[in-house]
Parts: C-alpha cells; sequence; structure tokens
C-alpha cells in the first residue's frame, strides 16, 4: 500500500536541522520547489514517490543557490549560530543537477567565508558517480556519502527502484572503488513488503553479501541506518537500534568501521 506523501521542502536553502547524521546541518536543495526529480524511486523516501511529479519551478541556477545561501549563511553568522555541516538532499538527487561541480565549488567558497570549520556533505545515491565531472566534485566534498543499500541484484531493484535499466550493483559496486578510503557508504536497513513482495535486507545472505561488497569498495565507513519518519509505502518495518547493532558487529568483525544512527 503506498501513500501519497509529497515532497519535503520547498525552497532551495532550507533549515538548519539536526541531523541525527550529521549534526547541525543546512540543507541544500537543488531540485525543484515544488516536485521530485529522482534517478531513483526509493519505497522509504521521505519525498514520497516519483510520480507525484516534478513540479513546475525547475531546478534553481547556480546563481540563485550562491545568493540564497550566502544570504542565510551571513545571517546565521551575524546572529552567533552555529553550523556543523552543509548537507546537499532535497527533492531527490542532487547529482542530477547538470552544473553540480559548479555549484560544489560555490559552496565551498561560501564555507569558507563563513564557517570554515563546517563540513560540507553530499548525500547521493551513486547513480551519477559514472560521470567525471560529478565524480570530481564528489571527492572536494568532507563527507561523500554514498548509497549502496543491499548488493543482491534483486533487492536493490525492488527497494531502489532505479529509473536506469542499466544500473545494476556491480556495476555500481565497481564505480564505488574510486572513492576508496574517502566514500562514506550508507545503508538503509529495512524490511517489510511492497505490492505483495517480501522486502528484507537484512538476512544473512544480504549481510554477507553487503560484507563482500564493502570489503571490494574500502570506504572510509559504512554509515548504517534505519526508518525516521513516514515513508511512501507504508509496509515497511523500521530495525531497532539493537538489530542494527548486531548487524554493524558482524560487518566490523571484517575490519569495517560502522556507524550506526
Amino acid at each position: 500500500m503506498a501513500k501519497d506523501q509529497t515532497v519535503l521542502f520547498h525552497s532551495t536553502i532550507f533549515g538548519p536541522i539536526h541531523s541525527r547524521r550529521l549534526g547541525v546541518s543546512l540543507g541544500v536543495n537543488l531540485m525543484p520547489d515544488d516536485g521530485k526529480v529522482c534517478s531513483f524511486d526509493c519505497l522509504y523516501c521521505e519525498a514520497g514517490f516519483n510520480a507525484q511529479g516534478t513540479g513546475t519551478t525547475g531546478l534553481p541556477a547556480p546563481q540563485a543557490v550562491e545568493k540564497a545561501l550566502r544570504a542565510k549563511l551571513s545571517a546565521m553568522h551575524d546572529a552567533g549560530e552555529p553550523l556543523d555541516v552543509i548537507t546537499f538532499s532535497g527533492n531527490g538527487e542532487p547529482t542530477l543537477h547538470p552544473r553540480f561541480e559548479e555549484i560544489i565549488d560555490t559552496v565551498i567558497k561560501l564555507r569558507d567565508e563563513f564557517y570554515p570549520d563546517a563540513k560540507v556533505s553530499v548525500l547521493t545515491n551513486s547513480t551519477r558517480i559514472f560521470d567525471p565531472s560529478v565524480a570530481r566534485a564528489l571527492t572536494k566534498v568532507d563527507n561523500n556519502i554514498l548509497k549502496l543499500d543491499s548488493a543482491v541484484e534483486e533487492t536493490m531493484q525492488l527497494i531502489d527502484r532505479p529509473s536506469s535499466k542499466d544500473f545494476t550493483v556491480e556495476k555500481v559496486v565497481e564505480a564505488l572503488k574510486q572513492f576508496k578510503g574517502t566514500g562514506i557508504i550508507q545503508t538503509m536497513m529495512l524490511r517489510g513488503q511492497h505490492d505483495g513482495v517480501t522486502v528484507d535486507n537484512t538476512t544473512d545472505t544480504e549481510i554477507n553479501a553487503l560484507i563482500e561488497a564493502y570489503k571490494a569498495i574500502e570506504p572510509e565507513e559504512v554509515m548504517l541506518y534505519s526508518i525516521d519518519r513516514s515513508t511512501p509505502e507504508e509496509k515497511l518495518i523500521k530495525i531497532e537500534r539493537p538489530e542494527l547493532d548486531i548487524i554493524a558487529d558482524k560487518i566490523r568483525s571484517h575490519g569495517i568501521k560502522v556507524q550506526v544512527n
């Protein structure tokens, strides 16, 4: 059963919010503020399914992003407000913006001007890391957080529902190797049902496949988390912290650093 859930963010710059993973976070939404643009259509996406449409406002121009971010950072700085991180997230996949690298460079410049100790983070679903400009941009940020929800092809297709038929676990794991030692792999753990099909990436088979993928990728760390807010597919179950810790310990036993959120 699916819920009629729509976009979360109605502006290009949003927050700051307290992120359970990153701290005090100011968000950058490079997607429309009244629609969703994404190369995945995840069952758990807090911004809803892609079927809601792309909206009418389009993608923000780099100049508009710079103007809005400068105004917000200046106001926060003048008010003495803290900031831990500037996070690219929002109503879809940020790396789909055709001028993503240019915007990354601008945001880093503004960060250095107003909050030099803050980090710049990108939450990406890894579908665009095959593009040299996107890959280069991701190497410039402090937290390059890359999605890998399952290393079993059938499960990845079921949970993430990529728009490209060419996107496969084998291809993305190979591409993720380019971020050896610096990339952070983010894995959403969940179980439930969708259209009568069981969804579960917490089984021994799934975890063992993820471990082999992590070992091949050699990330800086792995970030495990589960559902925290409402999801468009209502028949999904949050994996509670004790179970996440058990999974994390199994992964750690292979010498892989794991953070649980």
